[in-house]
């Protein structure tokens, strides 16, 4: 058998995850690897041996899918006849700051428990309150209490979570699309729906998370939304191609090619060090190496404005309270400091000296995002940047709990084991057993050889199961990161994942191009619509009257229509139409990729699977 035997890799959990101090999923991929779970027992007070946390991740394998889901986890802690599950388990309810709730989700088995961490719900609140308090659509959930579970019903009429959506990824949903008043249990669905297909739409997995979920407010679902959402805004700026100045970062002798494949989590991490290498210190971690506050201290004192800008008065950090010797008063003296740089949010005290690893992670992309302190290297000039139909590749990937998480397309996709399991999503089966290197890849060059046979048998797959027209693609091209060559495979892959959708509903019947179009235009007569389409490309597609009747064809009276600019338009009112269009196909259900700036462009391969999403919703009212 080939791969990795140690429990290190495993496809993704079939629901996003809540990854805490005291969830095994530290990284929030949805899954679960021997490191992570060997990190959770040492942390608890409970380490064990390498093989015995082999022994335990086989065990808990129970349907034998090569995954261990967070839901596989639970049920080991309830095992009443294993030592090691009850030693864990006496080990974990000593730890403070978590609450054990009844599992509410559908796919959960009756008496499931999910913890959820009280920490994380005080934090989030406490964002959500200081980020949202000027917005009058969020008076009548504003402010959050934090100490009680205010939280999870700040969020059940859609509304709130619509506008964190907005403020992580601006412009995402269109705020006339959003019903604000005198909300009904239907009006409040379509809110719900709309936040959902939206957060999809920005990269969030919200797999198995439904409307009704978030209307009962259950929390392990609500906590784990809330965070992907806000971490997509965190890290929104945290990347190469949206902020040139982080080539400072850049070691010697290291490409820049070899930084744009780093992590968010990576490149802060990077950032921090960076800085605090001025004073002869470094970080490997945002839990353990942080607790003492030295690091923030000094990082605080780096990037503290010196009052070289305009308007920017310059700041001197208080240092004294790193000689403090109780770590909690010291970590209180630091977020004063942070305070100054209005910088404290998401972690107390208490969240710095547990070394809690989410939140001080999410409190330094916070110190980043408003004082980076870097300055673009001189006399160097790059052509930097993800084009639109990247960012929703991944957006759709991401979006279908893919692990590992991706980042940059080319980078992320160059051992193929996101591509192999795309191939899953779209009923191509895969020989995992056989034909798949697993990670760690071990080797020279870092195993490249191995990727490069997963990627050879991800190009004979498209060929030979999925029928994809992959001529002059091989399998060095994917593992090279030749951009044309895997966005090519990339939208193959997406193109069937949407057509199988509609097959499903269709019972079986071949979808393309021409069945959707029928179905377009066919819909739009029978709803007494104006409007009709001869193919993808037709250019009336960029004035968005075209989905905008097809939506109002499928839920009538849905759609405001005096809100709709007609006659001749300027590139500003196709925008506004494309905004209002994608909104509302999202609102009444239709889990939409595209961009407005997809539509005013009418770009056929995305205009496709915007027609074909209204098919399926329109299809499942049928």
């Amino acid at each position: 058998r080939r791969g990795n035997t140690n429990g290190g890799f495993s496809l993704p959990s079939p629901h996003p995850s809540v990854a805490h101090p005291t969830t095994p999923d530290v990284d929030g991929n949805g899954y679960i690897c021997a490191s992570e779970l060997g990190d959770l027992f040492r942390e608890v007070g409970s380490p064990l041996p390498g093989y015995q946390i082999r022994e335990i991740l086989q065990k808990l394998d129970r349907d034998k899918d090569s995954q261990i889901s967070l839901e596989e986890f639970t049920i080991f802690q309830e095992m009443k006849d294993d030592r090691i599950a009850q030693g864990f388990r006496k080990a974990l309810n000593k730890k403070e700051g978590i609450v054990a709730i009844g599992g509410t989700s559908e796919i959960s088995s009756e008496g499931t428990q999910h913890s959820i961490s009280e920490q994380e719900r005080f934090a989030f609140a406490n964002y959500i309150n200081s980020s949202l308090e000027k917005d009058p659509d969020c008076k009548h959930v504003l402010p959050i209490n934090p100490n009680t579970e205010h939280l999870f019903k700040a969020v059940s009429d859609g509304i709130l979570l619509c506008k964190l959506i907005n403020l992580s990824v601006p412009d995402t949903i269109d705020e006339r699309t959003i019903n604000k008043k005198k909300l009904t249990a239907f009006t409040t669905q379509e809110n719900l729906n709309l936040a959902l297909n939206s957060a999809s739409a920005i990269g969030c997995q919200v797999v198995n998370i439904g409307a009704q979920d978030l209307k009962e407010g259950k929390p392990h679902l609500v906590l784990g939304l809330l965070w992907q959402i806000i971490k997509i805004g965190l890290f929104a700026d945290i990347e190469l191609s949206r902020n040139e100045a982080i080539a400072a970062l850049l070691e010697e002798g290291e490409s820049l090619e070899e930084l744009m494949k780093l992590t968010p989590e990576e490149l802060l991490l990077r950032w921090a060090n960076f800085h605090l290498k001025k004073v002869g210190m470094s970080i490997s971690n945002f839990s353990g190496d942080i607790k003492d506050s030295k690091a923030y201290f000094h990082l605080l004192e780096q990037i503290a404005p010196d009052g070289s800008k305009e308007d920017v008065p310059r700041v001197d950090i208080d240092m004294s309270g790193v000689y403090e010797k109780d770590l909690m008063k010291r970590a209180e003296c630091m977020l004063k400091q942070a305070d100054r740089l209005g910088c404290r949010q998401f972690v107390t005290a208490t969240d710095v000296v547990s070394g809690n690893a989410k939140l001080n992670m999410a409190f330094v992309a916070t110190l980043f995002n408003k004082h980076p302190a870097l300055t673009k290297p001189e006399n160097q000039d790059w052509v930097l940047g993800s084009n639109r139909e990247e960012r929703t590749f991944r957006n759709w990937m991401n979006s279908l709990g893919v692990s590992p998480h991706v980042h940059r397309i080319y980078g992320d996709l160059q051992d193929a084991m996101v591509i192999l399991q795309l191939y899953e999503k779209i009923k191509v089966p895969v020989d995992w057993d056989n034909r798949v290197n697993l990670p760690p890849f071990k080797g020279i060059g870092g195993g490249h050889l191995k990727k490069i046979e997963n990627c050879n048998y991800a190009v004979e797959l498209g060929k030979s199961k999925a029928g994809f027209s992959l001529v002059g693609i091989g399998g060095q091209d994917l593992y090279d990161g030749n951009e044309t060559l895997t966005l090519a495979l990339v939208w193959q892959l997406m193109r069937r994942y949407t057509l199988n959708v509609l097959e499903d509903l269709g019972h079986g019947e071949v979808a393309g191009d021409d069945l959707i179009l029928s179905w377009v235009n066919k819909t739009l007569a029978e709803g007494e619509k104006s409007s009709s389409i001869k193919s993808f490309k037709d250019r009336s597609i960029g004035t968005s009257l075209p989905v905008l009747e097809l939506i109002d064809a499928i839920q009538p009276n849905s759609v405001n229509f005096e809100l709709v600019t007609t006659g001749t338009l300027s590139d500003e009112d196709k925008l506004n139409n494309a905004k209002y269009a994608v909104s509302m196909a999202r609102k009444i259900g239709a889990k939409v990729y595209a961009l407005p700036e997809d539509l005013v462009e009418v770009n056929p391969k995305m205009v496709m699977t915007i027609f074909a999403c209204l098919m399926g919703r329109g299809m499942k009212r049928a």
